[in-house]
């Protein structure tokens, strides 16, 4: 019989933690979702707000919070770009003082604990594709720094703990993750081009769309992370999860034209500071380790993503940051 736990999701509500939340609801454990709701909503989780096993708790991961656990998955932080800026400040908090709250209850808890890390850690990368020992290229004073430098310091503090205290900790670092529950304002490229095709307005892509990414499916993303958090402790990470196919914006951009049969137009707008011009996953650590692969093409996740921005009234969904866009 499976071992019944008690687990934490910080940033629960979001995207990803919605998603996570309900897989590990749906295995059985007692989950504890807690989020402040900057980015996320209610809506992602009120499903499972009728479920014995799963609680709701709106709370600034920023401020101490006493709970008895027995797993934290901390993923709790903005993650895109316009929201991150919104308020830099903050969002190096949250990296910071949140990974320092997590990890003091996972001490305290004897609990084992993963890290959202990031591929932005990687910066603008010199390497590619980029693996796990590659050490990045991050501007420590520009405006992605905020969120670029709070994930890295959030990866020193995990080894620290883990090398200083003992504490049993996971670092994953995700490579940017597209599927439904996309908050249609968060200002990622896949959501921003959905919404713009759909409501026929011209598609923005930032300089000539030659730069390149990696999108994984978020069901591929959640069952890595959660391969890794129950891999043996000899392997702690940081590993990156992430589909190494490489497309360039442009190419997403007519994709989503293909799919949704939109008129709208592509239209180019200055670069933005520091914005990477590669970015591509090795995976060849989560595949010995984890025995894990993505396994939904780009095509297939996107029709799946297209249909879940149909079903939804955009005009419920507010844009968190005047700067969504």
């Amino acid at each position: 019989m499976a071992t019944i736990k008690r687990i934490l999701v910080t940033g629960g509500a979001g995207f990803l933690g919605s998603h996570m939340c309900e897989r590990l609801v749906a295995e059985g454990h007692d989950v504890i979702c807690l989020d402040n709701f900057f980015t996320s909503q209610k809506s992602n989780v009120v499903h499972l707000l009728g479920k014995p096993n799963f609680e709701l708790v709106r709370h600034d991961v920023t401020l101490p919070i006493f709970l008895e656990v027995d797993e934290i998955y901390h993923l709790a932080c903005p993650a895109a770009p316009g929201h991150y800026q919104f308020n830099p400040i903050k969002t190096i908090k949250t990296s910071i003082l949140g990974s320092m709250n997590m990890l003091g209850m996972a001490k305290r808890c004897g609990a084992k604990i993963l890290l959202a890390s990031t591929s932005e850690i990687y910066g603008d990368p010199e390497v590619h594709p980029q693996p796990e020992s590659y050490r990045g290229s991050v501007n420590p004073i520009g405006p992605r720094s905020c969120y670029d430098e709070g994930k890295r310091v959030a990866e020193t503090l995990f080894m620290d703990y883990f090398r200083m205290n003992k504490v049993n900790i996971r670092i994953v670092r995700i490579f940017n993750t597209y599927g439904p529950r996309m908050h249609p304002y968060d200002g990622r490229v896949v959501s921003n081009f959905i919404r713009q095709a759909l409501t026929n307005q011209d598609i923005t892509i930032f300089g000539d769309g030659q730069q390149t990414r990696s999108f994984c499916y978020r069901d591929d993303l959640v069952e890595g992370i959660v391969r890794l958090m129950n891999c043996p402790d000899r392997f702690v990470g940081p590993c990156n999860i992430g589909n190494p196919g490489e497309f360039t914006i442009r190419e997403l951009a007519e994709l989503v034209i293909e799919l949704t049969g939109t008129k709208a137009k592509l239209v180019e707008r200055p670069l933005p500071v520091d914005d990477p011009t590669r970015r591509r996953p090795d995976i060849t650590l989560a595949k010995k380790e984890l025995d894990w692969q993505p396994t939904i093409t780009l095509r297939e996740g996107l029709i799946k993503t297209i249909d879940w921005f149909k079903s939804i009234d955009i005009g419920q969904y507010r844009p968190p940051t005047p700067n969504f866009s």
